[in-house]
């Protein structure tokens, strides 16, 4: 995730953060609250919708024992007495869907996701750390990374079902265009690709409100990568098709993000976030002056120490910038014969 000019933050009651555990109020019956992650990005924020028969969590959290802590002050503290109804996660990441399974079962709510974020979720987490292990290795080889780095990566096992708790086996689809009736108003789903396949973002117009989770950062861009899984995917075209769709959002929504803090100014942002893409491209062309691997083009792109968890990311990254290129006719894609992957000018 690269950083951008942070955009200017909604000022209201809402821009006072919620301590971990605490809710804060930003329009009736609309709860942020806000739980710790164990990473560089340090925080999600979740968002509880209030309706007459108990409450909707949009996102939940890594599964772990300080976040079910945590999730027990708030409701003991801020539910009023009601149920939690339903669970909504935004798409398959740890933070976003790590506790639904535990979320649902202490409640006997409803689990609500996209069909390609449930059975992403699903498939990563009873993957075993063997095969995902060798999985990665091959692909971060080929990318062009050292043994050191490799070794590295070998650590980290199966790092995606160590962030979530058993996953709902069941759930209730949400496609483009659907809606949901929550405390009498209509939120409209709109997916999203580019940071995963098929992200869920919420709309509603009576209350001017978009629950944008991942899909539109106001600080920084959400990260667009490759996987394993599709090594020659083009997740930006996606990403930039889906922030092409999101203008027919009205500019003054107040957008909820699921990092940082509510903002207005929904357009001047989706322009931000197109130019820097436009930006990195031109970098990543110009990075392939002479044949380049992904890891060569990492480390133009991000000149910096990175931990094992921001290597996985930034490689990702770089391989789309690089594959948005190749489709394009750009660059030239090539596999030399120990296996690694160039990338040339056409």
């Amino acid at each position: 995730m690269d950083l951008l000019p942070h955009h200017h933050p909604v000022e209201t009651a809402a821009a006072a953060l919620p301590e971990p555990g605490t809710a804060k109020t930003i329009a009736p019956g609309l709860l942020w609250v806000r739980m710790p992650l164990p990473f560089a990005l340090n925080h999600i924020n979740i968002w509880l919708l209030e309706d007459d028969a108990g409450w909707t969590i949009v996102d939940t959290g890594v599964g772990s024992g300080k976040t079910k802590e945590l999730w027990e002050r708030i409701f003991a503290e801020h539910l009023g007495g009601k149920p939690v109804i339903r669970v909504i996660a935004t798409h398959f990441h740890p933070d976003h869907i790590g506790l639904a399974g535990w979320l649902t079962e202490r409640w006997n709510a409803q689990f609500h996701a996209s069909l390609t974020e449930w059975l992403f979720g699903r498939m990563l987490s009873l993957e075993t750390p063997e095969a995902m292990v060798a999985t990665s290795l091959a692909f971060y080889r080929e990318a062009g990374l050292d043994e050191a780095a490799l070794a590295v990566m070998a650590e980290r096992g199966n790092a995606y079902a160590k962030g979530v708790s058993r996953l709902p086996t069941s759930f209730n689809r949400l496609k483009e265009g659907d809606s949901l009736t929550i405390g009498g108003h209509d939120w409209r789903v709109i997916t999203g690709g580019g940071h995963t396949p098929e992200h869920v973002c919420l709309h509603c117009p009576d209350r001017g409100v978009f629950i944008a989770g991942d899909q539109v950062l106001p600080r920084i861009s959400p990260n667009i990568s490759v996987w394993a899984s599709e090594p020659e995917a083009d997740p930006l075209d996606d990403f930039l098709r889906t922030l092409d769709r999101l203008r027919a959002i009205p500019d003054d929504s107040l957008v909820l993000p699921s990092h940082d803090t509510p903002f207005t100014g929904l357009h001047a942002r989706l322009d931000a976030l197109t130019a820097h893409h436009r930006d990195r491209l031109d970098e990543t062309l110009a990075a392939c002056r002479e044949p380049s691997t992904v890891a060569q083009v990492t480390r133009i792109m991000f000149n910096r120490p990175l931990d094992p968890h921001q290597l996985v990311f930034a490689v990702g990254e770089a391989l789309a910038h690089l594959n948005h290129l190749a489709h394009r006719g750009h660059l030239i894609r090539h596999i030399d014969a120990a296996g690694v992957l160039w990338f040339s000018r056409a």
